[in-house]
């Protein structure tokens, strides 16, 4: 799935639409910081390299903020390095 990603640069992060329940479900929106994209997934640049990174890698990414969701629906989805393990990343690579 090609996500719908944009930078945000007040929060220093990219967000991201996920759905819990297929696309038919509800939408959540979710964020992942500019450090995790760029220590993870390569992001080198301004805001559209940190988008790119996010839809490049958007499978691992959406998986984790999923994950995040459906442990606690209650609390916003934001996403940092430490949330991703390092051999997730490095085999979605």
């Amino acid at each position: 799935m090609t996500s719908d990603a944009i930078y945000c640069f007040d929060r220093a992060s990219v967000l991201f639409s996920i759905y819990p329940d297929g696309l038919t479900g509800r939408r959540v929106i979710a964020e992942i910081s500019e450090d995790a994209l760029r220590d993870l997934f390569g992001a080198t640049g301004g805001g559209d390299s940190l988008v790119q990174a996010c839809r490049e890698h958007f499978g691992v990414i959406e998986q984790t903020a999923l994950h995040h969701h459906r442990r606690d629906p209650t609390r916003p989805v934001a996403l940092v390095t430490d949330d991703f393990s390092v051999s997730a990343v490095v085999s979605e690579a």
